[in-house]
């Protein structure tokens, strides 16, 4: 029996420009994988690879190789973290506590995401990911958690990662399928923004004490999830965080299935 093909992920990748000259790359562009996230993919025996980002005004533009191109080689999308979304995106002016943007990676990424949901190959969403994911199903953001008054708990501090909030799970959802038993379950958080105007299509599985969304999911066919946290960083350094092992089985499975619909597990 031929053997089965590892899952073959596509990981947007983060954008750094106007690198210092210690990186020996002065005036180009970094485009790159945070560690974790890539090592997270593959301890589930999955292949991750980075999607450099096309774009009409660079060297490589979508006449070169299109969006679809990528959907067609691979079989899921996982959306990394990162810089807050232009407000543009969603129809609003920008906050004054609104941080640094990167158009053309929203740009990118929303068209990629847009082809993986056409397509019905699976999609995850980490942090910004998942305010992307809300974003493209015609949502809103609060630019500012604080500022809008939507809690007055910050969402992030200088501990970074090791920065964490108690999560609730709406019972008899499909993440509450994944994490059975009452909890208490606990996330780590890092970010100022969050889901305000749900998109549509999209419901919400969990959320944080003070009412912050902290996981979407599209309610038609197919895998579209979104999380505020950043499961890649629940790791043996944590282990009162909530493990990020079912969330990601659950995706793998899901881009197995969609590319052989007889395939059971791994």
């Amino acid at each position: 029996m031929k053997p089965r093909r590892a899952p073959l992920i596509g990981l947007s990748p983060r954008l750094m420009r106007n690198l210092p000259p210690p990186y020996g790359l002065q005036g180009k562009t970094l485009q790159y994988l945070e560690q974790s996230v890539a090592h997270w993919v593959m301890t589930a025996g999955a292949i991750a690879v980075m999607i450099p980002t096309v774009d009409r005004h660079g060297e490589v533009d979508e006449d070169d190789i299109a969006i679809d191109d990528y959907v067609l080689a691979l079989d899921g999308l996982i959306l990394q973290g990162g810089a807050d979304i232009d407000p543009v995106a969603y129809g609003e002016a920008p906050h004054a506590l609104l941080q640094a943007t990167d158009p053309q990676r929203d740009r990118f990424e929303l068209a990629l995401l847009r082809a993986f949901v056409d397509a019905g190959k699976p999609v995850l969403g980490i942090c910004r990911g998942m305010q992307l994911i809300n974003v493209a199903f015609g949502g809103s953001l609060h630019q500012d958690l604080v500022a809008t008054g939507t809690t007055a708990a910050a969402h992030a501090s200088g501990r970074y990662d090791e920065h964490s909030h108690a999560l609730t799970i709406a019972p008899g959802s499909w993440l509450a399928g994944l994490y059975p038993g009452a909890g208490p379950h606990a996330v780590n958080s890092i970010h100022h923004q969050g889901v305000h105007r749900l998109g549509d299509g999209l419901c919400i599985d969990a959320w944080s004490e003070d009412g912050v969304t902290e996981c979407i999911r599209a309610t038609g066919p197919g895998f579209v999830v979104g999380v505020q946290w950043h499961p890649e960083f629940h790791d043996a350094r944590f282990p009162e965080l909530m493990s990020g092992a079912p969330l990601l089985s659950a995706f793998l499975d899901a881009a197995r299935l969609r590319r052989d619909p007889s395939s059971q597990g791994p």
